[in-house]
């Protein structure tokens, strides 16, 4: 059991960022209101592909939680039935959460993949939790932060309903990305330290803070980049998805400040890569960095100046999370070498 919690860190952190990357395919397709129910998916627990499914009709069965289409407003079944020649509004509840009531497919079981991935992701970080127990005396740290995690997947799923009830309002969105950026450094700590003995690092206070400082702005930039993202969903629902090369004009200011921000963003990369290859300081997890940060960088300029084309957004998106979790790790080696050296 003790080596099976190693191994369920590393399976809960890469259910967290399948779930981060369906994420960006569901803000990338406009999937975000597939189903408009949470969390069950029209009221079925595997989600309706054809929209006579869902669509209130005459002499047809509903079972009871059944959320059906009628007059462009979304009703919940009190009860199985069987409908009459008419529609019985004493048989049926008019859904209050919201009034978003369309149907689409492919929308539909773009969100329920990117919700089955959610729901693998929260069991594999219960089970996680569940071992962590086997190392109570040793590392109650461990125990502590698995059952942190817990609560945070918990409440991440609380926020993915708020949001579909707010019909994707941009503040809630931009806290669920934050909160599973979190969730993402609390696993990536738990793999550092669960993990195998650690490579030899030479410590370096001056790039300890340079990192700290960098890790402080990526997720500045990230937060950022969410209000620019929730910017061009409303371009594009206003303009069309065919008219991508209009989706920038008129920008918002937070868009300048995000990409005058990046600038500063790399240069704080550089210093760091700089201070490690001209020092010999061991950390070759700069590269790595670099390298994610380079991919960033060109789907950023390909959705700037190319009009966005296709997977640029999710790509962009998913590059900064993994860039985020790197950060974290590195932060880590490097926070892990100075306090060694300070305790030898």
């Amino acid at each position: 059991m003790k080596k099976a919690y190693s191994k369920l860190t590393r399976i809960s952190l890469v259910l967290v960022y399948l779930v981060i990357a369906a994420g960006a395919v569901v803000r990338m397709t406009g999937s975000g209101m597939g189903c408009p129910d949470w969390p069950k998916c029209f009221g079925y627990y595997i989600p309706p592909t054809e929209e006579s499914e869902i669509v209130w009709a005459a002499n047809k069965n509903f079972f009871k939680g059944q959320v059906v289409i009628r007059s462009e407003s979304l009703w919940i079944a009190k009860k199985e039935m069987t409908s009459g020649d008419t529609f019985n509004p004493d048989n049926w509840e008019p859904y209050t959460k919201h009034d978003y009531a369309v149907f689409n497919a492919v929308h539909t079981w773009t969100e329920y993949i990117n919700r089955l991935l959610g729901a693998l992701a929260g069991l594999a970080v219960l089970a996680m939790a569940l071992t962590s127990f086997t190392w109570w005396k040793e590392k109650k740290s461990w125990v502590l932060a698995s059952w942190v995690a817990v609560l945070g997947m918990g409440f991440q799923a609380w926020l993915g309903a708020t949001v579909v009830y707010s019909v994707l309002a941009p503040f809630r969105i931009t806290l669920h990305m934050v909160m599973a950026l979190l969730i993402v450094l609390l696993l990536i700590w738990l793999v550092f330290t669960s993990g195998t003995p650690k490579q030899a690092h030479k410590p370096d206070k001056k790039l300890l803070n340079i990192w700290i400082a960098t890790l402080i702005l990526s997720l500045v930039q990230i937060i950022l980049g969410t209000q620019v993202r929730q910017f061009i969903d409303h371009q594009a629902d206003t303009l069309g998805i065919f008219n991508r090369g209009l989706w920038l004009q008129n920008s918002v200011p937070v868009f300048y400040v995000h990409r005058s921000f990046s600038i500063l963003l790399i240069a704080f990369h550089l210093l760091a890569a700089y201070r490690i290859y001209k020092n010999r300081l061991g950390y070759s997890r700069i590269s790595q960095i670099l390298i994610t940060l380079g991919v960033i960088i060109i789907t950023g300029i390909a959705m700037n100046y190319f009009e966005f084309p296709w997977g640029s957004q999710p790509l962009h998106l998913l590059m900064a999370s993994i860039l985020f979790g790197l950060q974290g790790y590195l932060l880590l080696e490097i926070r892990n070498a100075w306090v060694t050296r300070i305790s030898s």
